[in-house]
């Protein structure tokens, strides 16, 4: 996956707008414009890596001679004291651009973390980890980028990627059957449908009307072995709700094909990184 380049700047452009607005009144009115600094970012926890482009961006923006060293490289893994990049340019840029670099980095390590750590849980397994759309509004490009860096799948992008039937939408359609047969009614060929399913009865009907994909939601380990059981590869099978760390083993356990984890990207704590100039 690769960021779009003018996603990045804009976003980062609104960010430093956000923090600097017309002045910086420290560092305009005590920093001389021509002087010369270096910086370098460095891990003060174990983990991996993300965000490096996007950090060195933002100086990139704030001073066009800014020269970066990169380090470590995004889904990498780093540990603590690890140098992460080092920059060299004008002092006020340096000073202007840590705390948006750093906010931007720091989220992104800590999903990418997250997601190496939920990875290596369910390894050996049939399961694959899967973000979900429960990300910060102006941030799921780089949360869903993050998430692959750490060796994750990203689910559904938007809406307009698959069509999802969640318990309102089936409802609002009246059943399974009658919003599955609508939907493939219009439909194009490449796009797929998922059904989330809560009992046994459901899932048989999504089977039986043709979802492509069918969501076990909020079910024990135990219930979901079951359903992989009677879906019998008829469709893929997704768990998701309730998941933690202490049961996520079991899940993978059961033989479903994706867990979709939210906490992934709106739960994470940040990922501690320094910054030191001189």
């Amino acid at each position: 996956m690769v960021l779009n380049k003018f996603y990045v700047d804009e976003l980062i452009k609104r960010a430093l707008l956000e923090d600097i607005n017309y002045v910086d009144v420290t560092t305009d009115y005590l920093i001389p414009e021509d002087q010369q600094g270096e910086g370098r970012f460095m891990a003060k926890a174990d983990g991996v890596v993300c965000g490096t482009q996007v950090a060195a961006r933002v100086f990139e923006l704030l001073d066009s001679d800014v020269q970066i060293t990169f380090l470590k490289k995004d889904g990498e893994k780093v540990s603590y004291g690890d140098d992460i990049m080092r920059l060299s340019g004008k002092t006020a840029a340096l000073l202007k651009g840590e705390r948006t670099a750093l906010n931007l980095i720091q989220h992104m390590s800590a999903i990418a973390t997250a997601a190496d750590r939920y990875s290596e849980i369910v390894k050996g397994t049939n399961a694959s980890i899967a973000d979900t759309r429960k990300t910060i509004p102006g941030l799921r490009p780089l949360q869903k980028y993050a998430v692959m860096c750490g060796g994750a799948k990203n689910h559904r992008y938007n809406l307009s990627d698959a069509a999802m039937l969640k318990d309102n939408h089936i409802d609002a359609a009246g059943g399974i059957t009658a919003a599955i047969t609508k939907l493939r009614s219009k439909l194009g060929h490449m796009t797929k449908i998922e059904v989330e399913t809560r009992n046994f009865d459901e899932l048989r009907e999504a089977l039986e009307a043709g979802a492509d994909i069918i969501m076990l939601d909020n079910m024990s380990p135990e219930t979901m072995k079951e359903a992989v059981a009677i879906t019998a590869g008829r469709a893929v099978l997704e768990a998701s709700g309730g998941i933690t760390e202490e049961t996520l083993r079991a899940v993978a356990e059961s033989g479903v094909d994706i867990i979709s984890i939210g906490a992934l990207t709106h739960s994470v704590k940040a990922f501690d990184i320094s910054m030191y100039i001189k």
